[in-house]
């Protein structure tokens, strides 16, 4: 990504840095599920090792790529909450962790958006899910 011209507003800097919580409170959200998941399955287990064994299953889990990538209900419903707004034509903010990027939303659909960034090729959009990536609208911020 080149580096912006001019500073990133103050709520897309905000953002950047909530997105790491986010993800620690899909992972407490995933240590919840086993924790309850076990403790309805071995339920004569005391709850201390039931959530020894839960935190060992979320670690487990968090080495396997796909699962990391789709189990986000915290951020996925964060992401869809911020861009319900955005409509084809909007300018918005893409943001990852390693910063954002204005882009041009192009379709909307579902959950799914297409947006173009400013570095491509106009013609070709790229396909995201509200759930899995944050989209700021631009004239919010």
């Amino acid at each position: 990504m080149r580096s912006p011209s001019r500073p990133l507003p103050a709520d897309v800097v905000r953002w950047i840095r909530l997105q790491g919580l986010l993800r620690w409170a899909d992972a407490g959200a995933a240590w919840l599920v086993a924790w309850l998941c076990l403790f309805v399955v071995l339920p004569a287990t005391p709850a201390r090792a039931l959530a020894v064994l839960a935190a060992l299953v979320v670690g487990g889990a968090a080495l396997v790529p796909g699962a990391r990538m789709r189990w986000r209900p915290v951020s996925a419903l964060a992401g869809v909450n911020i861009s319900a707004g955005l409509r084809v034509g909007d300018r918005a903010w893409w943001v990852r962790p390693g910063g954002a990027e204005l882009v041009l939303v192009t379709s909307r659909r579902g959950l799914r958006v297409v947006i173009a960034r400013a570095d491509r090729d106009t013609s070709e959009g790229l396909v995201v899910r509200r759930t899995r990536v944050l989209l700021l609208p631009a004239g919010s911020v």
